[in-house]
């Protein structure tokens, strides 16, 4: 029986490495946000500090685990055997989870979900042993403790409010004071708040980030939670001077210096303090296991009150293998690229793609907000709304690309650092299990709400993507105790079986997320390359639109042949996935539509004519879309609701039909794809033949009804078909006849 254990604890080893490449995607958001959006220093140059701190933060951590050992359960409650139950549940849980998170790019607090998931598994295994003992479920608080789990809940909804309150504040202030034109005023009073930031990101670093590490002994760091005031007066008189001799004498800029200790500040915390969510679970399996051994008693008779012993630490070689590990995912990880575009999209000054779409409650918080502000104007002298909104003007810039824009600028991204390191170490000071993700990510949606980075234009997306992120640290509590308990009392009942079971199952998930995940992302590349924003001559726009119409022909084309194909076989199935390809194929062209705006703007002088003839040439892409849209739908919906299948003449006839657009859609896509458009006149003459082919085939239809076909539902589908086609043929030529005139009149101009 020994044997199984040591298997257990090599898997929960591999558990905890899959654990911390999970986990570190999620969590980059919070030291990476502020760092990469506002384009202080280079990505690489934010990558390297930022492995810096993860590094020392993860080699001197002091490994104690308490958390994980004692500090949601009572392990003098359970037996050996229960406790490896309880890990077990918690890593594979807490895997799924965080991966799925990933997945979507929504950052959530691993701390939440590993708190919640030791909760549901210690509950499932005390719930167990009451029943089998017939105790009354009283007695379930002799297993758990209660204190530590409602505390967390509290200090959700603490640092949810107060970070979003109080970065608003300060933002709002800071702004007031620098303006978007920052670069003048910062010359005069930039040390102070140099002082001030740094001040606050080192006053993190002694408190939240050296909290028990191994160099600092427990008398070194009482001394310094008992002089914290005289530290921040002294750490502020030596800043302040150290930024104004950077500034002065260096020429340094003091705003990227504060982005780059408090990025480091922020991941030596990660690692160092947020390390026990990842492989506290493990090194506790291993410290039971240790105690197993050396106990000679059985798994199922021993009890496991030595593991609330606190003189327990980790191994320092589990450290170091962590801190590569969380290392090589920070460099690596695409999923971790995925949440921090989450963060900065979020919190981005200006306008382009939302991500979320609006819901109802956006929209009333969105509409309240400007009900305020009217009534707080209506109250405020037009002098003093005047002076404040000056100090709001954003520069205009100009000759600049817009993918090489930062998302916010450097005192917002000081703001963020400044404000989460001050609320971080006073919750760690006053024993407030804050957590970094819901710190870090509320402080910079109050920092962009003050910066007005949310205008009328993008506000309803903003405010429905942090309901949905903030939506999501909720469920992660409720999904995190459900998730294990389950999977504790699968492995409880099923024993042996089903913890093989779990293993291939979450071995069986996580391979299906990683493709779905790598297709979603070439699909998210492909549709980067499909929307230029960068394009300023007129042959870079016929150059760039023969590539999109190229691209949507083909599609179409793919889609149209199988629709007719699926319908004729009735295959319900392969029309559902027509279906998805189709909702795919939209998107792309409304993401092209959404991109006018900027498309327009970054046009030089002599090329705003091409605005309108690109504009016309989306509008006929989009009508080639809707034609297919409702004939995928019409097809589908036949099936779905079971009618009668269409005649074979009829299915032949849309066959025929079927071969004569295939033809017209590759010569088409061949074009555009060569550019040859001197072929474009060759396609146009064929428009009058496929037309008359599709009338002809409504008349023999209409032949039928007067003779032979009895279905109505089969003669609404087939002309719908028709009539529909007929559509998209006529779009298509529309497109290409502008396309050839537009070429032709290039041409004359040179």
């Amino acid at each position: 029986m020994e044997q199984i254990y040591v298997v257990m604890l090599v898997v929960l080893g591999v558990l905890a490495l899959l654990d911390l490449v999970v986990g570190v995607s999620n969590d980059a958001v919070n030291f990476l946000n502020s760092a990469i959006g506002s384009k202080a220093v280079s990505f690489r140059t934010i990558m390297i500090v930022a492995s810096i701190g993860v590094a020392v933060g993860a080699l001197f951590s002091s490994g104690m685990m308490e958390i994980a050992r004692s500090g949601i359960f009572v392990p003098s409650m359970f037996t050996f055997n229960d406790v490896m139950i309880i890990f077990l549940a918690v890593m594979i849980t807490d895997i799924l989870l965080l991966d799925v998170f990933n997945s979507m790019g929504l950052p959530t607090s691993t701390t939440v979900s590993i708190i919640f998931e030791l909760l549901g598994a210690a509950v499932c295994l005390g719930l167990y042993h009451i029943y089998i003992s017939e105790d009354s479920t009283q007695t379930l608080g002799a297993y758990i403790n209660t204190k530590k789990a409602s505390e967390i809940v509290f200090s959700i909804l603490l640092s949810v409010a107060l970070s979003f309150g109080l970065g608003s504040l300060v933002q709002y202030i800071s702004r007031l004071i620098f303006t978007f034109q920052y670069e003048k005023r910062i010359k005069y009073i930039g040390a102070i708040f140099g002082g001030l930031a740094i001040t606050s990101i080192t006053f993190f670093i002694l408190i939240k980030g050296l909290k028990g590490v191994s160099f600092i002994d427990k008398e070194t760091y009482g001394w310094i939670q008992d002089h914290q005031l005289a530290i921040i007066g002294i750490n502020f008189v030596t800043f302040t001077i150290i930024s104004q001799v950077l500034m002065s004498v260096f020429k340094i800029n003091i705003l990227r210096v504060i982005i780059i200790i408090g990025t480091f500040a922020l991941a030596l915390a990660f690692a160092g303090n947020d390390l026990v969510n990842f492989i506290g679970v493990p090194i506790a399996a291993f410290n039971s296991y240790e105690i197993f051994a050396s106990s000679g008693v059985s798994g199922d008779q021993l009890m496991m009150g030595a593991l609330a012993d606190e003189t327990i630490v980790a191994p320092f070689y589990f450290l170091a293998l962590a801190g590569l590990v969380m290392v090589i995912t920070l460099w690596t990880s695409k999923k971790a690229r995925s949440v921090i575009e989450t963060g900065v999209s979020l919190s981005r000054q200006g306008d382009g793609v939302e991500k979320f779409s609006p819901n109802t409650l956006s929209r009333f918080v969105v509409r309240s907000g400007v009900y305020l502000g009217q009534a707080i104007n209506y109250f405020l002298p037009q002098s003093v709304q005047i002076k404040i909104d000056k100090q709001f003007e954003k520069p205009e810039i100009k000759g600049k690309k817009r993918k090489d824009e930062p998302a916010f600028d450097m005192v917002r991204a000081s703001v963020n650092l400044m404000i989460a390191s001050i609320l971080i170490s006073i919750g760690t000071s006053l024993k407030l299990p804050l957590s970094t993700t819901y710190v870090t990510f509320m402080v910079a949606m109050g920092t962009s709400f003050a910066d007005r980075a949310w205008d009328r234009e993008s506000a309803v997306y903003r405010v429905a993507g942090v309901f949905n992120v903030i939506g999501g640290w909720f469920v992660t509590a409720l999904v995190a105790f459900l998730g294990a308990f389950i999977m504790a009392f699968i492995l409880k009942v099923g024993e042996v079986y089903a913890f093989i079971g779990l293993l291939v199952l979450l071995a069986i998930i996580l391979y299906r997320s990683a493709r779905r995940h790598s297709k979603k992302q070439k699909e998210a590349d492909e549709l980067v390359k499909l929307k230029r924003e960068d394009i300023v001559t007129i042959n870079e726009i016929i150059s760039e639109s023969s590539i999109q119409i190229s691209k949507v022909i083909g599609t179409t084309n793919k889609v149209y042949s199988d629709v007719i194909e699926n319908l004729g076989l009735q295959d319900l199935a392969k029309l559902k996935e027509n279906k998805k390809a189709l909702k795919k194929l939209e998107k792309e062209v409304d993401e092209l539509k959404s991109n006018v705006y900027y498309f327009i703007k970054n046009l030089d002088e002599t090329s705003v004519e091409a605005s309108k003839f690109y504009i016309m040439i989306l509008g006929y892409l989009q009508d080639m879309i809707q034609s297919l849209g409702f004939i995928t739908q019409s097809s589908y919906a036949h099936i779905n609701n079971n009618h009668k299948q269409l005649k074979f003449n009829q299915i032949r006839d849309l066959k025929s039909i079927d071969n004569d657009v295939q033809k017209l859609f590759d010569d088409i896509e061949t074009i555009f794809e060569n550019k040859s458009f001197d072929k474009l006149n060759d396609v146009l003459k064929e428009k009058a033949t496929i037309l008359e082919n599709v009338s002809e085939l409504i008349q023999k239809q209409i032949t039928r009804i007067r003779t032979v076909e009895t279905s109505p539902k089969n003669s609404k589908l087939y002309f719908a078909l028709l009539l529909e086609t007929n559509d998209l043929i006529k779009a298509t030529m529309n497109l290409l006849e502008l396309f050839q005139e537009f070429n032709v009149h290039v041409k004359n101009k040179k």
